[in-house]
Formats: C-alpha cells, structure tokens, sequence
C-alpha cells in the first residue's frame, strides 16, 4: 500500500494533530491519573510517588551508587540528589563516600527504610483495586509500555 492509498484509505475529515488522537496527550492524561491514585496510599508512608520510586530500587538492591540509581529510575543525577536529601532527612537512606573512591556516592537502606517495605508492600494490590483493571490487563500494558519507552529511547540516541 502506497503512502496515498493510506491517506485515502481514513475518513476526510481525520485530523492528525487532534489532541485525543496524540500518544503524548494520552501518556500524560493516564500518568497524572495513575499518580492521584498511588498519592493516598502513599502519603501515610511519608512518601512522593518519585520517592517511592527511588525506594522501589533500593528495596530491590542496596547499596547502590547514585549513578546506577539515577540509571535504574532513568533520571539525571540533578532530578535525584533533592528525592535522595529528603529520604535521607526521613531517616530512610544513607548517603555515603564509598571509601575506594571518595568520587561515588553510596545510598543505602536505614533499619527504618528496610521496615518501610512491609507496608509498601500492601501498595501494588491497594492500586489494582483501586484501578480496576484486571491483572492480566496490566501486566501487558507494562509490556507495551516498556517496548514504547525502549523504542522511544532508541529513537533519542540516533538524533
């Protein structure tokens, strides 16, 4: 099928910059909306959606260095080092000079931030109720998601 014939092929009166037509517009819809649902549960833990991120990671491997922090949560280091000072002021993190080279910067677990997890774990099944989207639903829009986001960096790395 020739470009014409694609054009050809759509109603006349399609317009291609319709603001519910674009990808972007319904991304930053759906983000704003999934995060007023996550706020109430997460606001009792003390927590910011994007702290809650940075504690996902580290749940998940601790110690790390704010390099491979900043690269698990696809941040830059300027948007992390504020998220990093607040949990530390929380008492959740530690921030520490590694001592092989005083260069990196270690952030890791307190006692409080590992006992934290217990009760962040009741988050995940709090929003997929909350949503009420079947599970299943989810898990594939996450891998939907996840080829976009990769195709999306693929495509920022060729420019």
């Amino acid at each position: 099928m020739s470009q014409s014939d694609v054009r050809d092929a759509g109603p006349r009166d399609v317009d291609p910059l319709a603001l519910e037509r674009q990808v972007c517009f319904a991304l930053a819809v759906t983000q704003r909306s999934v995060l007023a649902v996550y706020r109430p549960l997460l606001e009792p833990m003390g927590l910011t959606h994007p702290q809650y991120l940075v504690m996902l990671a580290l749940w998940e491997r601790s110690p790390l260095s704010v390099k491979d922090l900043a690269a698990a949560l696809q941040l830059d280091s300027a948007t992390l080092s504020p998220l990093l000072k607040r949990l530390a002021s929380a008492g959740l993190i530690s921030r520490t000079r590694d001592r092989a080279d005083e260069r990196v910067l270690k952030i890791e677990l307190t006692a409080a931030g590992r006992a934290l997890r217990q009760r962040a774990e009741q988050i995940p099944p709090a929003v997929v109720a909350r949503l009420g989207v079947e599970i299943a639903e989810l898990e594939a829009l996450h891998a939907e998601l996840t080829r976009v986001n990769a195709a999306a960096l693929a495509a920022a790395e060729r420019r």
